[in-house]
């Protein structure tokens, strides 16, 4: 059965010839215009070339007549035909699974080709980048010259028989099964899962409404477009139904109807449905027996009709059929199976059972598309269109004809390696007379001129010792362009510092997806300080951190672990899209330990790539674990925002921070007169030691990572320190032990320098060439199978080939690899701690378990990208655990992926250990106890609660009660799930943005401007105070202010300072957290631009919980129109006079919410398009500007004065 979009009600514009009808004296069963013998050699054919109508054949305009057909295989059935939508193409599916595509009017064979090996094609669906065609359980994807995009298999049982585009990315797919699948198209995932009654859907349509669902049972079903939730039911025929088609509000059906025991007859009364009222208006008797029906809309509603036999009537759906408006399709003797209409509606398809199809026009010139793009053919062979050279021309170029390479000798033009390498020139050493002579002031040395060269004049000499410049931090500059030449590009792209590209939507028509096509959020770069988003991620990714912080509630205005919890829980809720951590950034610029360790960066240096972000990344670890230890340890614990009870989670002084990451150190100090002195402490991680190389020894020695950790852990240094015994200061012997083992090994891997990269990429080479020694001894295994590929692997990337590497793998994918992926430690009485590499997939015994030995896996590493063209970044390779991918992919499964802000891919876990100092050098290791999870409690109970709500003291000293702009809810007021709040939110700019004009005058935005909220104002949405605010906060900031933006926000100077402000002053923590309560408990926002205030706020509502008036009051591909001109054309209202008022857009968003309900209930869909249509008009003319109130035309005057008569007692 075949599917067809739901059809534009609108559809007007078309030309008269489409709806022409025959003359009654004609013969119903041939159409005279077309000549008999077209098809007569269709069934002989055998090379299945196209039949062309002879010149002799003229189609009458307005009149459907025969206008070619075609044959792809002889006597195999054609299941399916559909016309392409984007271009002028037809394309067919037949029997054995074969497809088949046409070409315009003549149609011209363009691809052919096997889509499956046994399965009927079901249905086609064309696309902007391919062709997607269904099996009974297989949906492939080609594009149109026949290469496989993707095939997505489906369980042996499905039974799938048509599917439905809900719109560019997103399809439907059902049949005869209990379930319909909603498929994600960017990530060829199943993204949910809708259960229908048996015996399934067999056919799909979707309107604006609903979505229109066709049983086999006869029945009709009408759907919700978000739940897929039934809705209406129509019970169309007793027996089976056969075809249905929606168009406006109308929906036609044809069917069979139970005849006892006769079994089912086709029933010649089509059921037509009045989708306004929900009822059957008078059946339409018709004179074929229907099998198809597609409404072909043109200035009247008509439908065709189909039968088996080739018969088509058209008819209207409320007015009689006329015998005379009978055509044939002359099929030769075999039966139709399948038919489709082209979307300009001139041009009907009909495949048959014979393997032929017919193509039906209205006119000798038919376009399939209104407007269709170029197609695509294949390239003429060269060898027939290489030209005639005549030998006689002297100056003829033989390089006319291409010549292949046939020798073995190299080309004159192949230069070798050495010659063609781009070699800088480094400036010339300075003049030793100058350095001699020379007198520094400063930083500035004086010498007099040598006259040993002539004046600005400096030689350079090529071949000259380039000079030994520790220039570690930085990567060759290539002299070539960035994408230009790949392979001398030294830094993979992945790897590489993502930029977001602005344009004048802001971030709204930048594709995320690109960059991240797994369910899992990546983070912004483009706020100050984020720098540390890769060990956000990390801890992110640690089970029970996450769990940690969102348990976390306290008092405290700049706290990193509740803004942790609340930046964690956005991304839990994130299906992909990215997040920021602006709010967690701007409370980690308060902290004065940050500062004081130099963590927090100026603008300048993080663009110019002045920062060591090595070294940077490596104390931000220390101090955020610090920070969050001495967070989360507090007495209170975690516990309700005010006045609650004490949790008694982390009451007793001991965090889980502590637990996770702390180990317990025993630090002695021996001086030389032999006194000992002891201390013990807790230490959250370790910093690795190298050994100290001989300048003598121009070899370094090989060590082993195993050897070094356990130097770094357990160290030994000599120092000068104060000894009690001698009175004095001493060369001391400094030794440190841990009494137990941590669950999270946290390394500082320290390379820092020249010196420490080159120790790593030696050790690296040692293991590298012991990895291929020990495979040349072994004899050759038994190839093992690559494991199946999993739903992460992505469009033609052969990133899950290898599940990671263990001791056997082959030594060529440990090349820069000196990390082992799992550690053995243990500690003993004797020994003391014994730390060694171990099989990755191998479990330890049960005497070393007793004996207590521990296996740590790696989990993370942080690297440092060296990259001179962007100034170097930080990403992170994370092992993402079962839970997480059970909360998001909905399956079990561990793998690697690379976070690279907002850049995320899967990887595979030999490239996590890989460290090719170049340009990758090494910054953070996590080592984590295997089973680790187990002694945690990993439920998060939401701390926030309804007291968040109640009545708070203001922050202004100068606010006074009679100043109340708001009245706080009563406990009986408290928001339940569904309840409307209108919102409005004002914001005050941070920074001005940053761009450049472009050479064509075009603005091209390098920052965006940033922004901080400044007063945020909820009105009750329903209910006896409706319209009457319950919160009204002014933001009280401790950054510096560039703009207040007073003509948009209504925010002066001084509002949000709490020495001279009158109004309700409010930590930006306070008001987010009433927020994340209304949110919590379901409440549904209305509001105008809502997008941009939530991204401000930093918070991420579901959209099901937004009401978007810019959206309500929006025709596609048209502008946004302003909330003002919406209160004035809708309301009457005349707002935003001479600047903004959060209250008074607040309520006016929610009346305008009121007037669009009141129109949809009025006249549906249609009636919202005509006025939206006149308010689009109406704009136009006025150049979208409100006009004055006191023209004296009644335009400005509110007639809604009185809409919320309660808010006049404020």
């Amino acid at each position: 059965m075949m599917n067809f979009d739901g059809l534009d009600a609108g559809m007007g514009d078309y030309s008269p010839s489409l709806h022409g009808t025959l003359d009654a004296g004609l013969e119903p069963s041939m159409d005279p215009h077309l000549n008999p013998t077209l098809l007569q050699g269709v069934e002989l054919d055998p090379e299945a070339l196209a039949v062309t109508v002879p010149e002799s054949v003229h189609l009458m305009e307005g009149m459907f007549s025969e206008l070619h057909s075609a044959v792809s295989e002889v006597g195999i059935p054609v299941t399916a035909t559909h016309f392409d939508l984007q271009e002028e193409m037809l394309w067919m599916g037949n029997h054995r699974g074969h497809a088949t595509s046409f070409f315009g009017p003549t149609m011209g064979r363009h691809s052919s080709f096997q889509v499956h090996a046994t399965d009927d094609i079901r249905h086609i669906q064309s696309l902007e980048t391919g062709v997607l065609f269904l099996s009974k359980c297989n949906l492939r994807c080609h594009t149109r010259g026949g290469l496989v995009m993707f095939d997505y298999p489906m369980e042996d049982a499905a039974d799938m028989h048509s599917l439905l585009m809900t719109d560019n990315n997103t399809l439907l797919m059902g049949g005869l099964q209990n379930y319909v699948i909603e498929v994600d198209l960017n990530t060829v995932q199943e993204t949910q899962k809708f259960t229908v009654e048996v015996p399934g859907v067999a056919i799909m349509r979707q309107s604006s409404r609903f979505f229109f669902c066709g049983h086999t049972s006869g029945k009709v079903t009408l759907r919700d477009l978000r739940t897929f939730k039934m809705e209406h039911e129509f019970d169309a025929f007793s027996g089976s139904l056969s075809d249905f088609d929606v168009h406006g509000n109308l929906l036609a059906a044809c069917g069979f109807s139970s005849r006892g025991l006769n079994g089912l007859a086709c029933d010649r009364f089509l059921m037509v449905y009045d989708l306004r009222m929900m009822r059957a208006v008078t059946p339409l008797q018709v004179h074929v027996d229907p099998l198809f029906l597609r409404f072909i809309p043109t200035y009247t509603s008509r439908l065709a009709i189909i039968s088996q036999t080739g018969q088509c009537q058209f008819c209207e759906p409320t007015g009689l059929a006329n015998v005379a408006d009978i055509f044939h399709v002359n099929t030769v003797g075999q039966l139709l199976m399948s038919f489709d209409v082209s979307s300009s509606k001139q041009a009907l398809a009909f495949g048959d059972s014979g393997g032929c199809v017919h193509l039906w026009s209205d006119a000798p010139e038919v376009s399939f598309n209104d407007y269709s793009r170029e197609t695509e053919f294949a390239l003429p062979c060269l060898v027939d269109t290489l030209p005639q050279l005549d030998w006689n021309h002297d100056l003829l170029p033989l390089s006319l004809i291409p010549m292949p390479l046939t020798s073995t000798e190299p080309l004159l033009s192949d230069w070798p390696t050495a010659l063609a390498t781009p070699s800088p020139r480094r400036a010339p050493p300075v003049d030793p007379e100058i350095l001699r002579t020379m007198k520094t002031v400063g930083f500035i040395g004086y010498a007099a001129n040598p006259r040993t060269r002539p004046r600005n004049q400096v030689p350079y000499k090529i071949k000259d010792v380039e000079l030994d410049y520790d220039n570690y931090n930085q990567v060759p500059e290539s002299p070539i362009g960035r994408d230009e030449e790949p392979h001398l590009y030294m830094v993979p792209k992945k790897y590489r510092k993502v930029t977001i590209k602005y344009s004048k939507l802001g971030l709204e028509d930048f594709d995320f997806k690109h960059y991240n096509r797994t369910l899992f959020a990546g983070l912004e770069p483009h706020i100050p300080n984020a720098y540390c988003n890769c060990m956000i991620q990390v801890l992110y990714f640690l089970e029970p951190i996450r769990c940690l912080v969102q348990n976390h509630l306290c008092q405290k205005e700049f706290c990193l672990a509740c803004e942790l919890g609340f930046l964690f829980h956005m991304l839990d809720l994130s299906r992909g899209d990215p997040c920021q951590a602006s709010n967690f950034l701007r409370a980690f610029r308060t902290i004065p330990e940050a500062s004081a360790l130099g963590l927090i960066l100026a603008d300048s240096d993080e663009q110019t790539g002045k920062a060591r972000l090595g070294r940077l990344i490596q104390s931000w670890n220390r101090f955020i674990l610090t920070q969050l230890h001495q967070e989360t340890q507090e007495q209170e614990g975690p516990q309700a925002y005010r006045g609650a009870s004490s949790s008694s989670l982390g009451s007793s002084g001991e965090s889980i921070i502590g637990k996770l990451f702390g180990c317990e150190v025993e630090n002695s100090s021996l001086c030389r007169c032999g006194k000992e002195t002891v201390r013990s402490s807790l230490t959250l991680l370790f910093t690795m030691h190298y050994p100290e190389q001989n300048s003598q020894e121009k070899t370094v020695k090989e060590y082993d990572f195993c050897d070094i950790l356990k130097r770094s852990i357990c160290l030994e240094q000599s120092t000068q320190a104060w000894c009690e015994n001698c009175e004095k200061y001493q060369p001391t012997v400094q030794t440190r032990n841990i009494r137990c083992l941590p669950d999270v090994l946290v390394i500082n891997c320290e390379v820092n320098s020249a010196k420490e990269a080159e120790f790593w990429k030696v050790q690296a080479e040692y293991a590298f060439n012991k990895a291929k020694q020990k495979e040349a001894m072994e004899p050759a295994k038994p190839k093992e199978p690559p494991p199946m590929p999993t739903e992460w692997c992505l469009d033609g990337e052969d990133i899950c080939s290898m599940e990671g590497f263990t001791f056997n793998t082959r030594a060529e994918d440990l090349r820069h690899v000196w990390i082992p992926l799992t550690l053995k430690m243990s500690i003993s009485k004797g020994q003391g701690l014994e730390i060694s590499s171990w099989p990755e997939g191998e479990e330890l015994s049960a005497a070393e378990e007793a004996e207590g030995a521990s296996l740590y896996d790696l989990v993370v590493t942080v690297p440092h990208i060296l990259d001179a063209r962007t100034g170097g970044n930080l990403v992170a390779h994370i092992k993402v655990g079962e839970t997480y991918h059970q909360r998001k992919e909905g399956v079990t499964h561990q793998q690697w992926y690379l976070f690279n802000d907002f850049l995320i891919e899967p990887i595979d876990k030999a490239e996590a250990a890989q460290f090719d100092v170049s340009w990758k050098v090494p910054a953070i290791l996590y080592y984590a106890k295997r089973n680790y999870h187990s002694k945690y409690d990993l439920r998060i109970k939401n701390p926030i609660d309804a007291s968040v709500l109640l009545t708070e003291a203001s922050l202004a000293r100068k606010q006074r009660k009679s100043h109340a702009t708001f009245i706080p809810l009563m406990v009986s007021e408290m928001p339940q799930a569904g309840d409307l709040v209108g919102l409005d939110a004002e914001f005050v700019t941070l920074n001005q943005e940053e761009a450049e004009l472009r050479s064509d005058g075009t603005k091209s935005t390098i920052k965006p401007s940033q922004m901080s909220v400044a007063r945020i104002t909820c009105v009750r949405g329903q209910g006896p105070n409706e319209g009457v605010p319950f919160i009204d906060d002014y933001i009280s900031t401790q950054e510096q202010v560039v703009d207040y933006l007073t003509q948009y926000s209504g925010i002066k100077p001084g509002d949000l300072d709490a020495k001279i402000s009158s109004k309700h002053l409010t930590t930006l923590k306070s008001t987010y957290l009433k927020l994340r309560f209304l949110i919590d408990t379901g409440v549904r926002f209305v509001g105008h631009g809502l997008q941009k205030d939530f991204r401000v706020i930093n918070l991420l509502v579901l959209k099901d919980q937004v009401i978007d008036t810019v959206y309500l009051f929006h025709l596609p591909r048209k502008r946004m129109i302003s909330l003002r001109f919406l209160a004035w054309y809708f309301l009457d209202l005349n707002i935003q006079g001479e600047t903004h008022d959060s209250i008074e857009d607040a309520r006016t968003a929610l009346q305008l919410y009121r007037k669009y309900l009141e129109l949809s209930r009025g006249g549906g869909n249609d009636e919202v398009r005509k006025v939206l249509k006149g308010l689009y008009e109406k704009g136009r003319q006025l150049d979208w500007k409100v006009p004055d109130s006191d023209t004296g035309d009644g335009q400005g005057s509110p007639k809604s004065a009185a809409v919320f008569p309660s808010v006049m007692g404020l």
